[in-house]
């Protein structure tokens, strides 16, 4: 796979509704692994994935490999202090294992080479999430969030049945 080539594009408004869709596809996955079955819709909802598209300096990416899409992200870029976070971050059904999300991920730090500090989040529960950011991004994790200390910057969905998660940047 590593003759491939990973681009990223600005998701077009006409193509978000799939963007939902893939990504929601991807993120149940592990969930249902986790839990079995999908409490109560998909993961994050349509009215989370909303808000994360429009908040202030989100912008929605595609990762595009040769010429198809194969995921997307969400990161938040702050102009003046250059600590951005990747907000969402996946790959399709079917894409896993092939290397195309380090190069993805190594796309996102070359389009912003200001960057001073990345951020990231992801629920206890997903392993490959960890892997991922820890052992392939170098990222450290700086907290893990739980019942008892909550992350105040991202809430988990009200429809999972355990919100613990971790906390993740890498110094640039």
């Amino acid at each position: 796979m590593s003759s491939y080539s990973v681009s990223l594009t600005t998701a077009d408004p006409s193509d978000l509704a799939d963007f939902k869709r893939e990504l929601q596809d991807a993120f149940a996955i592990a969930v249902i692994e986790e839990f079995e079955a999908l409490p109560d819709g998909p993961i994050p909802s349509d009215e989370d994935l909303d808000t994360s598209f429009n908040n202030p300096g989100a912008e929605v990416l595609r990762i595009v490999c040769d010429g198809r899409k194969v995921g997307g992200a969400v990161v938040t870029i702050d102009e003046k202090t250059h600590h951005n976070s990747l907000d969402l971050f996946f790959l399709k059904v079917g894409e896993h294992g092939l290397g195309l999300g380090h190069k993805a991920w190594l796309a996102i730090e070359a389009r912003y080479p200001q960057t001073i500090v990345w951020t990231t989040h992801t629920p206890y529960f997903e392993r490959r999430n960890i892997h991922f950011y820890v052992n392939k991004c170098g990222f450290k994790i700086t907290a893990f969030f739980h019942a008892h200390y909550p992350d105040p910057n991202h809430p988990e969905p009200d429809n999972l049945p355990d919100s613990a998660g971790f906390q993740f940047e890498k110094v640039m």
